[in-house]
Order: structure tokens, then C-alpha cells, then sequence
């Protein structure tokens, strides 16, 4: 029996998977409580393309259309993410950029109320 057609093997790429992609929170969670504040470091992209590649082999070795959509989506996403990072900044000088509509609603919690 080839490796390939060993459920046992298959099951392995899908922990591993599993655990890569769970590391990924523990990496961006430990550069945020290093730095002060939310960090996505680029080893949280690169663990996220890993664990997703690997989830996105063991969906496809069980024939499981449903999570072989969202893994391939979600690989998507990540290569892009990556892309979109400007490179030559270290891990941790990656901040997250809040959203546009988080400064106006900080913006009108500050306000003085008119009541």
C-alpha cells in the first residue's frame, strides 16, 4: 500500500495542518503582548498558507468539497495578505491597521454628548 493511499498518512498532513494553523494564534498573540498592541507578524501569514495548504491536501484526499472551498479561499486570502505586506519591516514593527470606521466611532465616543 503506497503512502498516498494510507488513511494514516493523510490523517497526519491533517493535524499537522490543524497544528500549524493553530500556532499561528499563539505566534500572533505572544508578538501583540511583546509589542503593546495588535501585531500580525508575517510568520502569522506564512503559518496561515502552511496550515491551510496542508488542511487543503487532507479535504481533498477525503473528497470533501466543503472544506476544500473554504481552505482554498482561505489560501487566497493569505498568499494575498502576504503580498500586500510591505517587506523590510521586522515581525513585530507589523501593527494591524484598524479599520477606517473604528476612527470614527472612537472619534464619536470622545465627542462631547449634546443631550
Amino acid at each position: 500500500m503506497g503512502i498516498l493511499v494510507n488513511p494514516y498518512f493523510w490523517m497526519a498532513v491533517g493535524f499537522a495542518g490543524q497544528g500549524l494553523f493553530t500556532l499561528r494564534f499563539l505566534v500572533q498573540w505572544l508578538a501583540s503582548e511583546r509589542r503593546g498592541e495588535v501585531v500580525m507578524p508575517a510568520s502569522f501569514w506564512w503559518l496561515s498558507i502552511l496550515g491551510s495548504a496542508a488542511l487543503l491536501a487532507y479535504a481533498i484526499s477525503r473528497r470533501d468539497p466543503v472544506v476544500s472551498l473554504g481552505q482554498s479561499m482561505g489560501f487566497a486570502v493569505y498568499v494575498r495578505n502576504l503580498m500586500l505586506d510591505k517587506g523590510g519591516r521586522k515581525d513585530t514593527e507589523r501593527a494591524a491597521t484598524p479599520a477606517p470606521h473604528f476612527d470614527k466611532i472612537e472619534a464619536a465616543a470622545a465627542a462631547p454628548s449634546r443631550a
